[in-house]
């Protein structure tokens, strides 16, 4: 029982903290024999085209257009296409008033990959953008993604996701405290080698370099770039380039976005199996599985575990380390029950709902696992609500 304890919490420990702790050490080294990364200077970029597919956003839509439309690029190398396929509100009336914008259209919904592959069809450009419906960029977040593809070995952007916080959204202030964690790790694994798969908030990749995935595919942005990474090419990071959204409405729309996310997880970590084998891109496969794969199979698990592993020890006459131990695990469920208390109630203290949130994660991922081995997890997007 003691080796299974102590295997669990390191798991657990090096999955969340411990390889952004390695990785921190790894980057400091390799700063001090290479020097800081230097980044590309923004000439001769490549042409581009920003992708948008819109299901019912009539919201957001117009303010999106306008956005994309006041976009800093070269004159005459970027280009904009909206897809609205299936919208059953003014989406695609909207987006048909503006004729800056290449618009296109179908009734039926088909789910995002159709609606995206169509518009893929006509494009010539060397580079796409894809960004959500219901995100703003700033304005030099293509010349910012784009500079990097002076640089043949990347293949594909990964822009950085900003969650606007505002006074009605503690309860998913958890939300925004993990996505400024993850940015930073995506920031040491970009300089390290490559991100392990980009958001669908904001990413882009060469054109000829795109390989449609199944329609099946749950989180088709991230199998996007994957595929690209296990050809060789690296995944760029660029906090520079950002897209901005509002919160989850609140903790149970959130729940309901990271339960599809993590259904999507199980099926991305199965359909790239090959990246287990470590021997054609070392460095991937060990950022790819300490990254994801731990957190996306195993470590919720490891999680319940390791509470149950630690009341037998203590049971056992285990010593003052275990009860030590027991006491911050029962603190830590503690200030998370507490917090989901105080959502349901709308209180405001936001130093519980990170446990919350973070226990809300791992939950979503063992209902995701269960949810997309039943085969009841659909590839179509069910939007979570925003604020």
């Amino acid at each position: 029982m003691i080796a299974l304890f102590w295997i669990s919490f390191f798991i657990i420990f090096y999955a969340f903290i411990g390889y952004g702790i390695l990785l921190y050490f790894i980057i400091k080294i390799k700063r001090a024999v290479k020097g800081k990364p230097v980044l590309p200077a923004a000439d001769n970029l490549p042409t581009c085209t920003l992708i948008v597919a819109a299901y019912n956003e009539e919201i957001f839509i117009a303010e999106k257009i306008k956005n994309s439309l006041e976009l800093n690029y070269p004159e005459g190398k970027l280009q904009l296409i909206f897809i609205t396929d299936g919208s059953s509100d003014k989406t695609a009336d909207i987006v048909a008033k503006y004729p800056g914008v290449i618009h296109m259209h179908s009734a039926g919904r088909k789910g995002k990959m159709a609606a995206v592959n169509r518009a893929i069809a006509s494009v010539t450009t060397d580079v796409m953008v894809f960004t959500d419906a219901n995100t703003f960029l700033n304005n030099d977040a293509i010349i910012n993604i784009c500079r990097h593809y002076a640089d043949a070995k990347v293949g594909a952007v990964a822009g950085e996701k900003r969650v606007l916080i505002t006074e009605k959204s503690d309860a998913t202030a958890g939300e925004g405290f993990y996505w400024k964690y993850e940015s930073k790790l995506k920031v040491w694994d970009s300089e390290l080698y490559s991100v392990v798969g980009a958001a669908g908030e904001l990413f882009s990749v060469r054109t000829d370099l795109y390989e449609h995935v199944p329609p099946t595919a749950i989180i088709d942005d991230f199998m996007i770039s994957m595929l690209i990474a296990k050809k060789g090419y690296r995944i760029v990071y660029e906090p520079e380039a950002y897209a901005m959204e509002t919160a989850s409405e609140d903790v149970k729309e959130e729940l309901k976005r990271k339960i599809r996310i993590a259904a999507g997880g199980l099926q991305s970590v199965i359909w790239l199996k090959s990246l287990f084998n470590p021997f054609p891109l070392p460095i991937l496969s060990f950022q790819y599985i300490s990254h994801r794969v731990l957190r996306w199979t195993v470590v919720p698990f490891l999680m319940i575990a390791l509470v149950g592993l630690n009341i037998a020890i203590v049971h056992a006459n285990g010593g003052a380390i275990y009860q030590l131990f027991l006491a911050g695990q029962v603190a830590f469920y503690g200030m998370s029950l507490f917090g989901w208390m105080l959502e349901a109630r709308q209180v405001k203290i936001k130093i519980f709902f990170i446990p919350y949130y973070f226990c809300m994660m791992n939950y979503a991922v063992i209902r995701g696992i269960f949810r997309y081995l039943s085969g009841k997890q659909s590839a179509v997007w069910d939007k979570a609500k925003r604020k």
